[in-house]
């Protein structure tokens, strides 16, 4: 299968995952199946006791590619990507991977964000197994962070055909769109992804991204609209209170606009931007006191290198969390 070895190592760490991997180890198995007891911990979140019967077993049994690639899952689902590729890489010298497990090795390598060697292990997994949706779906999200915004569609759209009224990839065909500034376009397949969800949705993103485009389009009374509605289903995401204080502020609502920004900020309290946004609001209404705090956290989560980018919950999705 080539080398799976890790390579750009000071690559940053990537969320791109927006949908769940199938768990690994719920695939099936016979009855002689030596790892069964591992696989049943590894299914049960218990990581730690599930690496450690690995480990017990390799030590008799090197040789056993259904072992590497079983640790190099849990390895995945501990966020070690180079620890995983190396399981991997070990267990392919005995027998080529599955579908299921180029899954994994795809995906090591989007948190690893080499979305080059993420695309051909995707691209291999939806040639061998060309009617999983989730596949599809995971080429379509590794395309839109190569920028191949037609490609990504292209994806999405398959992975629908496959699973209809598949709400995260409607959702994102309306990202791509509005990359490719297609603003009608985003729009519609944002309003479908919500329509698919019925009465009683539960994926907030369509709702903060439909909301996000409206706020774009001075249109302030539609995007408190549905960002309301993704505050409603997704009360702990900061990314979606930081967007409905940017309306506030617009509509010189400064009250209101400090208070999503301070709910932002406490969920969030490491993100030197959101300090920064909430000092501009405390200063614009006088509260200069408030504003220098603000301020001054901004210079030192700044110069502790803190990411200026909102964490979005919305977008970071791992297995069987």
């Amino acid at each position: 299968m080539g080398n799976l070895l890790v390579r750009n190592a000071g690559l940053r760490v990537s969320v791109l995952l927006a949908a769940a991997l199938p768990c690994f180890v719920a695939r099936c198995q016979s009855v002689a199946d030596p790892l069964a007891a591992a696989r049943a911990l590894a299914e049960q979140g218990k990581l730690a006791e599930s690496k450690a019967s690995i480990d017990d077993f390799l030590k008799r049994n090197p040789d056993s590619a259904d072992a590497h690639f079983l640790m190099g899952y849990i390895l995945f689902r501990e966020h070690k990507p180079r620890e995983s590729l190396a399981e991997y890489t070990a267990g392919a010298k005995f027998r080529r991977p599955s579908p299921e497990d180029l899954k994994v090795v795809a995906s090591d390598y989007v948190f690893l964000d080499d979305f080059v060697d993420a695309d051909k292990w995707f691209s291999q997994v939806v040639a061998e197994s060309p009617n999983d949706a989730e596949a599809h779906y995971l080429l379509g999200r590794t395309q839109f962070n190569e920028n191949d915004y037609r490609g990504a569609i292209a994806s999405f759209e398959r992975s629908i055909e496959l699973h209809p009224k598949y709400v995260e990839a409607e959702n994102n065909i309306g990202l791509a769109w509005r990359e490719l500034s297609e603003l009608d376009k985003a729009k519609a397949a944002f309003e479908t992804a919500i329509q698919w969800q019925g009465t009683s949705p539960v994926d907030a993103q369509p709702f903060l991204n439909l909301g996000k485009l409206y706020d774009a389009q001075h249109q302030p009374d539609k995007a408190i609209m549905y960002l309301n509605r993704a505050s409603q289903l997704a009360p702990t995401n900061p990314t979606v209170h930081e967007e409905l204080s940017h309306v506030y502020a617009a509509q010189h609502d400064l009250p209101k606009a400090q208070s999503e920004l301070e709910k932002a900020v406490s969920l969030a309290p490491d993100i030197s931007s959101l300090h920064y946004q909430l000092g501009q609001i405390y200063r614009k209404q006088g509260l200069t006191a408030k504003a220098q705090q603000e301020f001054d956290l901004t210079s030192k989560l700044s110069g502790s290198h803190s990411s200026e980018k909102t964490p979005n919950p919305l977008s970071i999705r791992h297995p069987n969390d």
